[in-house]
């Protein structure tokens, strides 16, 4: 089921809506991912980090800024990952939270943690002249209260799937192939869950994203429709 703070717009007349999201990661999928969701006419929400991309560069280097400004022009949705894509890994007093980027440890306060996703938000206004809708996913899913706490003091909704929506693309290619991962998804999705793909993962030799074609064409043809997450806190 959707677990987020806010509303969201559905198309009606649906057997059932999901909601697709898809997280910026190493990129190599991410053109492949365009052409499919435009394919199908699905409108998705993107959640963004500055991680490094196949190319060498940063998901959020002016070198993305047309593929991000085409997205907007498609009517996508856009939230935070984290400017680092650290972890959130157990709350501290004062409202402080540990944070784990690159192996290291670091102690955020509540504007250190809203720095994290607001310097998100900057970004891709340079890159757009979009902000981002108020909404975030923490790496990896892992919240604290203290994080979930200063996120929504700085206008920032969570947003978190149900295991049913997590496709298995960071899984290895060799005990997950797609087929299965494909069949998974289809068989077990259900109304308001919200699924997880990235834009390309380094570590799965066959990628996943090419099933999003007939993903997206197995769940229309069930009567799914498709929405996008756009509200953080009331």
């Amino acid at each position: 089921m959707l677990v987020v703070a806010g509303a969201v717009h559905a198309a009606p007349a649906c057997k059932g809506t999901l909601y697709l999201t898809l997280f910026t990661s190493s990129m190599s999928q991410a053109e492949n991912i365009a052409r499919i969701l435009a394919k199908h006419d699905v409108k998705a929400t993107f959640f963004l980090a500055n991680e490094k991309t196949v190319h060498g560069d940063y998901s959020l280097d002016p070198s993305w800024g047309e593929y991000w400004r085409a997205r907007v022009a498609e009517g996508h949705t856009f939230g935070s990952h984290t400017w680092d894509h650290g972890y959130f890994r157990g709350d501290l007093e004062g409202g402080r939270v540990r944070y784990v980027r690159d192996g290291k440890t670091s102690v955020l306060d509540a504007e250190g943690v809203c720095a994290e996703l607001k310097r998100v938000d900057t970004r891709f206004r340079e890159l757009t002249g979009r902000s981002l809708d108020p909404i975030w996913h923490a790496p990896g899913g892992h919240t604290t209260p203290n994080a979930l706490a200063a996120a929504k003091r700085c206008g920032f909704g969570h947003v978190r799937s149900a295991s049913a929506g997590d496709l298995g693309d960071e899984l290895p290619s060799d005990r997950y192939p797609n087929r299965m991962l494909l069949e998974r998804a289809l068989k077990n999705l259900r109304d308001g869950d919200v699924i997880m793909m990235h834009l390309g993962i380094r570590s799965r030799k066959d990628p996943l994203a090419p099933m999003l074609d007939p993903l997206l064409a197995g769940l229309k043809s069930r009567g799914f429709c498709f929405a996008t997450i756009a509200k953080g806190p009331a």
